[in-house]
């Protein structure tokens, strides 16, 4: 499918759904030339819209997320070679929108309607799932953390919007409505697992619960956790980050071998991470870098 002639009138919709929108470069996600404080200037002023898509019709539209109340869950397609990591490598799990599923099986309760929202379908046969964000939540972008192959944006976080036309060197084509419903609230079950680490603290109980199957290795794996967890919490200063790098990467062979959920053991970490003075984005990216590494190199079951 070829680029639209216009994207005024789906510039338009979208204002009138009361989302913030803004300009980005013809057949690209960047903001145009000029708009780097794009969240800030997104505006839902159907008069200014107007004048700037008259003028430049061929110009994507970009829905700013944190001031149009949205959480919108990516889930994306895999690039040509990509595979999935260890914990995501089941039967049936392609993409994102079958990680999601998995997910909404563990802990929708068999609720099917968190499907039933605004949805575009994205240039490369991802999925965007609009929700409008729970009243005074805190929810900002996040990459992978609810599985392989889903992000999630929210303040701080752009989506391109329908109507728009990519074309990218790993894909190319538009965004288009697949579900006009209205936009649902984030389901409760998403809402809990996209909560930072510091309000979602996880407890041994939950990784017996997660390997209640195998009660020998559920106690294996408990004792290796809690004891990263706790020389992550007796860390000198000056050498915070570097134990929880080793503590990461320990917990993440576990996470590799098939042994421990990796969001349990992300959300672990974190939190002890940040009570010992590590900051959000520090914590965060160490873990999810050592844990990585961990995954990269599964420990061998036997124990």
């Amino acid at each position: 499918m070829s680029a639209p002639t216009s994207v005024l009138p789906y510039a338009i919709a979208a204002v009138r759904r009361g989302w913030y929108v803004f300009p980005l470069r013809t057949r690209s996600k960047k903001p145009i030339r000029g708009f780097t404080d794009w969240e800030r200037y997104a505006t839902r002023e159907e008069s200014a819209v107007a004048t700037h898509w008259g003028a430049h019709p061929t110009h994507n539209v970009a829905v700013a997320c944190g001031p149009s109340g949205l959480v919108v869950i990516d889930l994306d397609t895999p690039k040509d070679g990509e595979t999935p990591p260890p914990e995501w490598a089941r039967p049936r799990i392609t993409n994102g929108a079958d990680v999601l599923a998995a997910l909404a099986e563990e802990h929708a309760d068999g609720d099917t309607r968190w499907m039933e929202t605004f949805t575009v379908t994205t240039r490369r046969g991802g999925t965007h799932l609009y929700y409008a964000a729970p009243a005074n939540a805190a929810y900002r972008n996040t990459a992978g953390r609810l599985g392989w192959l889903i992000d999630t944006r929210a303040t701080g976080g752009y989506v391109v919007g329908p109507g728009s036309f990519v074309a990218d060197p790993d894909g190319r084509g538009p965004y288009t409505v697949a579900d006009p419903s209205p936009v649902a609230p984030l389901p409760g079950w998403l809402a809990t697992l996209l909560e930072p680490a510091r309000r979602r603290p996880v407890t041994g109980g939950q990784v017996y619960q997660a390997l209640a199957n195998s009660p020998g290795l559920a106690t294996y794996v408990t004792r290796a956790l809690r004891g990263e967890v706790d020389r992550v919490l007796a860390a000198k200063e000056g050498r915070r980050n570097h134990t929880l790098n080793t503590a990461a990467f320990a917990v993440g062979t576990l996470v590799g071998a098939g042994m421990l959920p990796k969001h349990l053991a992300e959300d672990q970490l974190t939190e002890a991470a940040l009570r010992i003075g590590l900051g959000d984005d520090e914590a965060e990216a160490t873990v999810r870098s050592g844990m990585q590494a961990g995954i990269r190199r599964p420990r061998g079951a036997a124990a």
